[in-house]
């Protein structure tokens, strides 16, 4: 069965190809993207010539552009049945080194962004009684590593939202999914896309060779990793496209897609969903 389907940050990796993946399947898709007329003119103008894509301008940082966006989408087509938070913002540098407005920029895209859409679209879910919000949060988001704390805990943070609203919204027939993806070639992670990265370069220099080699060494290792593995970013689209055909009731609340834990990410979702379970009969005793 079609579903109308908003997904953000279409302009390129997971939701450029999340967006040809569900189209192909046919789906209804609105490509969220912003700086349709300039900067993403091209990529706009691919989506936009796909059947079953309509591309739509969207800043989620800005509480005006979504609204807008949502407004009018959902006018179009009477409901949204499924919501995909993709867009987001990488960036890595020693936690001391980013400024406040570094930390904030990052949180406005990756919390604040979702926080807005949800906001945007759960009156008219609610009044369907019926809905699906997929995010996209990392592979890491049971845990942090050095050099990526603020990007990493913006991820906590969403799947926090997940986690909390999948009870909030259990009654107005509205599921929540979190997907931890992992390190894949896209251009969030191959340098082309810009992130939000320390900025305090005197600090920097003051953590010295130490922190530089260590910061290296991590690099090295995702990136070895991510070719050993072969990970393909359409790994990401079909798993979002598994979730939307899946039958309402069945889905997960963490969906991890990601060979490179190589089924440690799934043991750990799965232990901390026994420790949550005894935590609340402790609580409800």
């Amino acid at each position: 069965m079609s579903k109308t389907i908003f997904i953000t940050g279409t302009s390129t990796g997971f939701g450029k190809l999340t967006a040809i993946t569900l189209a192909n399947a046919g789906h209804s898709v609105i490509a969220g993207m912003r700086n349709t007329k300039d900067k993403n003119a091209d990529a706009a103008k691919e989506l936009s010539q796909l059947s079953n894509i309509e591309v739509v301008d969207i800043d989620i940082t800005n509480d005006s552009s979504v609204k807008l966006a949502f407004e009018k989408v959902i006018n179009k087509y009477g409901k949204m049945d499924v919501l995909i938070n993709n867009a987001a913002v990488s960036g890595f540098g020693l936690l001391e080194g980013y400024s406040i407005d570094q930390i904030s920029k990052m949180f406005d895209v990756n919390v604040y962004g979702v926080l807005r859409t949800y906001q945007a679209v759960l009156p008219s879910m609610r009044k369907e009684k019926n809905g699906l919000i997929i995010n996209i949060t990392t592979g890491a988001s049971g845990h942090t590593l050095p050099f990526m704390i603020p990007y990493i805990s913006s991820k906590l943070v969403v799947e926090s939202i997940t986690e909390g609203l999948q009870d909030e919204l259990a009654d107005y027939g509205i599921e929540n999914v979190s997907i931890q993806p992992g390190v894949y070639p896209t251009e969030m992670n191959n340098g082309s896309k810009a992130g939000i990265h320390a900025d305090k370069q005197e600090i920097l220099e003051q953590y010295g060779n130490v922190a530089t080699a260590k910061f290296n060494a991590l690099g090295a290792a995702l990136f070895g990793k991510m070719a050993q593995f072969d990970m393909n970013p359409q790994t990401i689209a079909d798993g979002i496209l598994e979730l939307v055909s899946m039958k309402k009731g069945e889905r997960p609340l963490r969906f991890p897609l990601d060979a490179i834990a190589q089924g440690t990410d799934k043991e750990f979702i799965e232990a901390r969903a026994r420790i949550k379970a005894k935590w609340l009969a402790a609580y409800s005793n």
